[in-house]
């Protein structure tokens, strides 16, 4: 197969990372070569994303690069989160920094949307639940606030396409980006313009639509200069992280189910068709895309609420690693409080620490004191959460899943992976750490001929990287407690 080198660029929503990958003789390696933080700036009453500071960390990665491995580039790809987007005016220039999808301004626009097209009616039409996340909310905000932005903007850009505009003057969107927008027709595989026109958007903004492995384009000749590359062509990959991360889950058979794990958690299985049944909808589910098909599957609220509780500490003096909190966890009794990790009180509260426990005195629980038991409250309500959620997967889809592949950087968090397995009674495979790494750097490789397709590409992220399987123990306690937690979420919704 020869060796081949790809740039990969993966922003988080609490960091970025330029990483390269190697492809040699059927096996894939990966060097991160920098790494920076995704810092998210108030001003007044809004929350944006600064990307700005992103690009320039982008261009910071392609000098790396050059620097390190020579003036060729084999392709240059980005993931990034779903749903945030830019707006650029007709001479092609940003209207205003991406507004963060936790911003306040989509505040009650769901319900208001709710009476121009139904929730269930727009999960029929786009497979994607009401939540006020969405570009589509975004949007429609713009419309209820009178913003003249609509009017003037002459092109939607999703995150990564952004950037990829900013590198080459094209922008097209790929579609595993485009289907999160609830703007796109899953089953036509275009936008669908219809519920745009009854929400009152402009169908005209929306860009070109383009397919995971698609050669975008070379990068500017002046930044060519600028970053000592010669030969540097972008290649969309499955923009969404999610779907980048999936594409290299290292499964073999068809009866796996997977969990990307980051800040965000998103539980699923891969499908042929999209499914907006009854079931699907009362279940809150959302129909995604990868790599060669569908993605039915859980939003939910992941690390971000151990991330935020940290936070909370540090700003009181106190850091915790994520492996303290996980020692300290351990050291916990399985008999505490639990939470709906979905809860919408953790989207964006000022202090993680008091919604949790604002939380659970709502429910008639004792609020969890200090890092081992909030820690354990977390990771356990987390864990019950996936099993509620493979619950409903199996019954949608009739299908019985053996194993659970836990992806990202959750995936090293050793007690999640275990209370995972206790609780949904599968064997979980954890590991590769650096999925949505690898399913980018090998969607770019399969533009470019040298992978097959999906297949391929799972069977080298196995040969390339060492797994951990955690098997069911004390399930009976753990039955126990999930009635304990279907509980608690009864209580929350009365």
């Amino acid at each position: 197969m020869g060796l081949h080198r790809f740039l990969a660029f993966d922003l988080g929503a609490e960091s970025g990372r330029a990483v390269v990958g190697t492809l040699k003789d059927g096996c894939l390696s990966i060097e991160e070569v920098s790494r920076f933080p995704n810092e998210p700036v108030q001003v007044h009453n809004t929350l944006y994303w600064d990307v700005l500071a992103l690009y320039n960390q982008v261009l910071k990665g392609l000098r790396e690069f050059a620097r390190r491995y020579g003036d060729s580039v084999e392709g240059v790809g980005i993931d990034t989160w779903a749903v945030d987007f830019g707006l650029l005016d007709r001479e092609g220039k940003l209207l205003q920094n991406p507004v963060h999808y936790r911003d306040h301004r989509t505040d009650g626009v769901v319900e208001e949307m709710g009476r121009t097209i139904t929730p269930e009616e727009l999960f029929q039409r786009t497979g994607i639940a009401a939540s006020q996340i969405y570009t589509s909310v975004q949007l429609r905000s713009l419309r209820r606030s009178r913003s003249p932005l609509l009017e003037c903007a002459a092109r939607l850009q999703m995150m990564p396409d952004l950037l990829t505009y900013f590198l080459t003057g094209e922008g097209p969107c790929e579609r595993t980006q485009a289907i999160t927008s609830q703007l796109y027709d899953p089953r036509k595989g275009q936008w669908n313009e219809d519920v745009m026109r009854r929400l009152d958007l402009p169908p005209a903004i929306m860009p070109e639509l383009v397919d995971p492995g698609t050669v975008i384009g070379e990068i500017d000749e002046r930044i060519k200069r600028n970053t000592g590359l010669k030969r540097s062509a972008v290649i969309a990959p499955c923009t969404h992280d999610t779907a980048s991360a999936v594409a290299a889950v290292p499964a073999q058979d068809a009866d796996w189910v997977f969990l990307s794990s980051g800040t965000w958690s998103l539980l699923g299985a891969i499908t042929r068709e999209v499914c907006t049944s009854p079931e699907a909808f009362s279940a809150g589910v959302v129909n995604e895309m990868t790599l060669g098909g569908f993605l039915l599957l859980h939003g939910i609220m992941g690390l971000w609420l151990l991330q935020q509780v940290r936070a909370v500490w540090h700003r009181q003096g106190e850091t915790y690693s994520h492996d303290d909190l996980v020692r300290l966890a351990e050291q916990v009794p399985q008999a505490g409080a639990l939470v709906d990790p979905n809860d919408t009180r953790f989207l964006a509260p000022s202090d993680m620490l008091q919604a949790i426990g604002q939380y659970c005195i709502e429910t008639g629980q004792h609020p969890p004191e200090g890092p081992g038991e909030t820690a354990r409250c977390i990771l356990e309500s987390l864990a019950l959460t996936y099993q509620r959620g493979l619950d409903q997967l199996a019954r949608i889809l009739n299908r019985r899943f053996n194993v659970l592949h836990i992806v990202g950087g959750g995936s090293k968090n050793s007690l999640l992976c275990q209370l995972t397995a206790n609780a949904t009674g599968l064997a979980v495979v954890a590991g590769p750490s650096e999925a949505t790494v690898a399913g980018n750097v090998l969607v770019q490789a399969l533009a470019r001929g040298y992978v097959s397709g999906p297949g391929e590409i799972r069977a080298i992220v196995r040969r390339s990287t060492e797994t951990v399987e955690y098997l069911p123990q004390d399930t009976r306690r753990s039955e126990e407690r999930y009635g304990e937690y279907s509980r608690i979420l009864d209580k929350a919704r009365r």
